[in-house]
């Protein structure tokens, strides 16, 4: 559900289980890894380390190369299979490629899970700057247009338990820091109905988003153009761009609640 926050921590942690966690967290902040130097930034046994990643190896989820171990493809299997079984990736796919091919931008489409920016998909036109965000991606909310127009629509006790969690970080020099200011251009976005990112996530881009809500006006995600600030100012940022997303979001919002 969005908006819904998790626990903070277990009422029964299973130790066995965070360790496993924390290995593929590292692996995959690492790239690829060997035995002694897993050990040494997780401050585990190194035999300890190996009987988890011949586990993790005899299941598929890791591999092991020339005495390093990375992440296997397994993951790619689980988070493809979980992406394909969201209503939301489903329908709103075919116009997130048809926004990237109408404007010859990148165009977005982000959802949200225990506080945090997920990137369901992204699509690139033929003039689309390649960015850092890959399909699964985690950012916070308060940095991106996507995720600014997903807080908009949230209750405001929603948006304060979010931000008691994950506070406001900076991306950037330009990035919203202060909760008043943020409370103050989420009101913004609600009056004008669509979010705005000014070189906030990235600089020299700007982008532009809508929400996609349920009749009953939740959240379920918003959409998206990125662009270089250089083709995004005029007519073009304030009207031409809010009036592709808006007949796209109607277009998903229509197939979502009435199909």
């Amino acid at each position: 559900m969005i908006g819904h926050i998790m626990e903070k921590t277990a009422k029964h942690p299973v130790q066995t289980t965070e360790k496993t966690i924390r290995l593929v967290e590292e692996l995959k902040n690492s790239g690829s890894c060997g035995i002694t130097e897993l050990a040494n930034r997780l401050d585990m046994g190194k035999s300890a380390v190996h009987n988890h990643l011949a586990t993790l190896e005899q299941h598929g989820y890791v591999v092991s190369e020339a005495g390093t171990y990375r992440l296997g493809l397994k993951f790619l299997d689980i988070g493809g299979y979980t992406r394909n079984q969201m209503e939301l990736y489903k329908t709103a796919e075919s116009q997130v490629k048809l926004l990237a091919t109408e404007t010859g931008e990148r165009a977005n489409l982000l959802t949200e899970e225990h506080g945090m920016g997920i990137y369901l998909y992204r699509a690139n036109g033929d003039q689309a700057v390649d960015l850092d965000t890959y399909t699964g991606v985690r950012t916070y909310l308060h940095t991106s247009a996507l995720g600014k127009a997903i807080l908009a629509t949230l209750p405001e006790e929603n948006v304060e338990a979010i931000l008691d969690q994950h506070g406001l970080p900076a991306t950037t020099p330009g990035c919203v820091t202060d909760r008043s200011e943020l409370y103050d251009e989420l009101e913004t976005v609600r009056d004008q109905g669509f979010a705005i990112d000014d070189e906030e996530r990235m600089e020299g881009l700007r982008c532009i988003a809508m929400p996609i809500t349920s009749t009953k006006g939740n959240p379920l995600g918003a959409i998206s153009i990125s662009a270089p600030s250089s083709r995004m100012k005029g007519e073009r940022f304030q009207e031409e761009i809010p009036e592709l997303l808006r007949g796209a979001v109607n277009m998903i919002e229509l197939n979502l609640n009435y199909s």
